[in-house]
């Protein structure tokens, strides 16, 4: 086994701390990489604290992981070491169902690995994730990351760039359509940089007037405030397509006046209760109101292959470990733009 420093949550209810762990050893498919950098993702907190399904404690989050090959296994044909590497939300599925032969191994019919708080294909041994100086996968779960990106801002990639970029690519969302992001935060700033390259007509949604400037500096064109109804009265009827970054209650009826006959509302935020519906807001113009998880390996490294080739990285604030419950403090209170990636040196 490999001896492992991180830093784990040991229940529900303890902030996470330094814990010391092992990993499996390099097995012949496997790849090694010592880890670099590591995004925080709000999942992370939410997982720690059981909001969604109980955990599996001791839990290490982190699922948004690049860093440098150390050790490949003996019929691993796609990296040696020295490469860069990366690892995003899941770290191993079936292989064989029709979604996963399809590259859609996020669906795996049998359940995908998740990086951490999850379980291994053996059913008895726990993940752990990227909150962690090394981490051991399977090769087919890894990806290249390009030398010309900023490596930290390239952690949350992983994570909040394929969420996006995923949902944008399956619609064929791009030039001659007109693209409303719900929300400016971790996901939203990835969108709408997504949006924009595609070549989409980019309008952020939001609450906060006072993030107007920082839309715009991303590359928005334009900027809705919704809690003014005028300006919502304005918007109704127009997008084609709404990216719902938010995870917070909000209402889908108000937003899905805002899209246009056809229009789909596309959800990737996870909010805590069950929204509802009426009948009519779908009704009265044909609309879809649709959900979109992260992408498959094959479409991830094309994520990653696209922004290399358009410089796109996240916003980030770069944090020591042992701040990361401050952090996560901040990130509740909506104090980051627009991700908080770990510096993996200060385990």
């Amino acid at each position: 086994m490999i001896s492992v420093k991180g830093y784990a949550a040991q229940d529900a209810e303890t902030d996470l701390a330094p814990w010391d762990f092992q990993r499996r050893e390099v097995g012949p498919h496997d790849v090694q990489f010592d880890i670099l950098f590591c995004g925080v993702c709000h999942s992370d907190l939410h997982q720690i604290k059981n909001d969604w399904f109980p955990g599996i404690f001791p839990m290490v989050p982190g699922h948004e992981i690049v860093g440098r090959v150390v050790k490949v296994g003996d019929h691993v044909t796609k990296f040696k070491v020295g490469d860069l590497a990366g690892t995003g939300c899941m770290v191993d599925s079936c292989q064989v169902c029709e979604n996963c032969k399809q590259d859609l191994e996020q669906y795996c019919l049998e359940g995908n690995t998740q990086t951490y708080n999850g379980m291994e294909r053996d059913g008895s041994s726990p993940t752990y994730g990227g909150y962690s100086n090394s981490i051991v996968v399977r090769e087919e779960f890894v990806l290249h990351i390009s030398d010309k990106l900023d490596l930290a801002g390239t952690a949350p990639l992983l994570c909040a760039g394929i969420t996006t970029y995923s949902p944008l690519r399956h619609w064929k969302v791009g030039k001659g359509h007109k693209l409303a992001v719900l929300g400016l935060g971790g996901l939203g700033h990835m969108a709408v940089k997504f949006g924009v390259a595609f070549g989409a007509e980019v309008t952020v949604l939001s609450t906060s007037a006072s993030k107007e400037e920082d839309a715009k500096k991303l590359g928005a064109h334009h900027f809705v405030v919704t809690k003014d109804p005028a300006q919502v009265e304005a918007a109704k009827g127009t997008f084609d397509f709404i990216l719902d970054t938010v995870s917070a209650e909000h209402d889908f009826n108000m937003y899905l006046g805002l899209l246009r006959t056809n229009g789909v509302h596309i959800c990737v935020g996870v909010p805590p209760k069950p929204a509802e519906i009426a009948a009519f807001s779908l009704l009265g113009g044909r609309k879809s109101l649709a959900g979109s998880g992260i992408g498959g390996i094959a479409e991830t490294q094309e994520m990653l292959d696209f922004c290399a080739e358009h410089n796109i990285v996240s916003d980030i604030e770069v944090i020591d470990m042992k701040d990361i419950t401050a952090s996560y403090e901040r990130m509740v209170k909506g104090d980051v733009r627009y991700r908080f990636v770990i510096d993996m040196a200060t385990l």
